[in-house]
């Protein structure tokens, strides 16, 4: 392949038309799709390093906002300089599956419907765990678990009058 002249560049067929870049030889088309791949891994790993360093930067006070508004997991926003941070959080909930079986297992049991309080995929909705009543979330609490997902920024420049 590396005897194959004019070979085109990614930054070449922009503005050719799809016909065009379809009619060319196949060895060309191949190696395009080998550039654009490297392209766009290199753009990833450049992306994850820049959202690395931004959390760096941001995720102490973003943690320290969510503290003082009580909670530990959604989103904050606060100004840094001529940008607006919008800093989340996700909670991500985990429940141990045979701990709510035997929980399904005792309401039925007891003569109520576990659908009430479950999906019958042994899933526990969060909306719906933190409706229940005391005395229900209390029999399912150990099993669940909460954990964070990846925290994300987003900076917007603000408008200058």
């Amino acid at each position: 392949m590396s005897g194959l002249t004019n070979r085109p560049t990614l930054d070449g067929i922009r503005m050719l038309p799809i016909s065009d870049i379809a009619a060319l030889p196949a060895e060309h088309l191949a190696l395009l799709q080998e550039d654009a791949a490297a392209a766009l891994e290199a753009s990833k790993k450049a992306k994850d390093w820049i959202d690395g360093a931004i959390a760096l930067r941001f995720a102490d006070h973003a943690q320290s906002l969510r503290r003082e508004a009580g909670k530990d997991t959604g989103t904050v926003r606060f100004e840094q300089d001529a940008v607006t941070v919008v800093a989340d959080l996700p909670k991500r909930v985990d429940w141990d599956q045979t701990l709510i079986a035997g929980v399904v297992e005792r309401i039925r049991a007891a003569g109520d419907d576990p659908t009430q309080y479950v999906d019958i995929a042994i899933k526990v909705p969060e909306r719906k765990y933190t409706a229940w009543p005391e005395n229900i979330r209390a029999a399912f609490a150990p099993a669940r678990t909460v954990r964070t997902g990846k925290p994300s920024f987003i900076l917007t420049l603000k408008e200058h009058p």
